[in-house]
C-alpha cells in the first residue's frame, strides 16, 4: 500500500447573477502526486527569487504574483519533470438549476462530488492511501461547513481507513501554491479565452470536464 497526495483548489465565486467582476464559471481543480518534492523545490525557488531581488510575497499566488515571478514559478512546476496529474471540473454557473445552488456550500459540495467521483477515484491505484489537502477559507464557521462537505464527499467513495483530509492556509504548503497556478491557467482559458499558460499546463491534465456542456438553458 502506497500513500498518494491530492492538493485541491477552486476558482470562481458563488455569485449567481450577471455583473462586473463576477465569474461565469466555478472550477474545482486537483493535483495528484506520488510525493511532495515539487513543494520543497518551490520553497527553494522562493529563496532564490528573493536573492535575485524579485518581488516575491510570503507565498506564491498566481493571480497576484508579478509576471516575472509567475514565469519562473510556471517554469519550475512544468519543466521540473515532476510526476503529477491535474483534474478539473468546469461548472458554468448560469446552467445550474436553482435546487443545486440554494447555498454556496451546497453548490460547492455538488461540484466536489462529481469531480471526486469522476475525476479522481477511478484514477487511484487500488488500495492506496490518500492525503487530501485543500486550502482553508474565511471564518471558522464557514470552514467547518466546507470541511464537512469535502469529508462527506470523500467518505462516500473511499473506505475511511484509506484517507485523511487537511485544511491549512495556502501559504503553509507550497504544493497548494502549485495547484493554484494550474487552476489559474485553466480559469484563464475558460473565463477569458487566454490559453498561453493553459497550453503549458495541458500535457499534465488527465481530466477536464465541462459538467453542463450539454445544457442549453440559462437560469439567470
Amino acid at each position: 500500500m502506497s500513500r498518494r497526495y491530492l492538493f485541491a483548489d477552486e476558482a470562481g465565486d458563488f455569485e449567481f447573477r450577471v455583473g462586473n467582476n463576477i465569474s461565469r464559471y466555478f472550477i474545482v481543480c486537483t493535483m495528484t502526486l506520488d510525493d511532495c518534492v515539487i513543494g520543497n523545490d518551490l520553497l527553494e525557488l522562493r529563496r532564490q527569487l528573493a536573492w535575485e531581488g524579485l518581488p516575491v510575497g510570503s507565498y506564491f499566488h498566481a493571480s497576484e504574483d508579478k509576471q516575472v515571478v509567475r514565469d519562473r514559478v510556471f517554469k519550475q512546476i512544468l519543466d521540473g519533470h515532476y510526476a503529477f496529474r491535474i483534474q478539473a471540473t468546469i461548472m458554468e454557473k448560469r446552467k445550474a438549476l436553482p435546487k443545486i445552488r440554494p447555498t454556496a456550500e451546497r453548490f460547492f459540495q455538488y461540484g466536489w462530488y462529481y469531480h471526486f467521483k469522476h475525476g479522481v477515484v477511478g484514477r487511484l491505484p487500488e488500495g492506496d492511501e490518500l492525503l487530501i489537502t485543500t486550502a482553508s477559507i474565511g471564518t471558522k464557521k464557514g470552514q467547518a461547513v466546507y470541511t464537512g462537505a469535502v469529508n462527506d464527499v470523500v467518505g462516500q467513495h473511499l473506505p475511511k481507513q484509506r484517507w485523511k483530509t487537511h485544511f491549512p492556509k495556502s501559504e503553509a504548503d507550497p504544493c497548494l501554491q502549485a495547484v493554484d497556478y494550474c487552476t489559474w491557467a485553466i480559469q484563464r482559458k475558460w473565463e477569458r479565452g487566454q490559453t498561453a499558460a493553459y497550453d503549458r499546463v495541458a500535457p499534465y491534465i488527465e481530466y477536464e470536464f465541462d459538467l453542463w456542456s450539454h445544457g442549453k438553458t440559462y437560469h439567470y
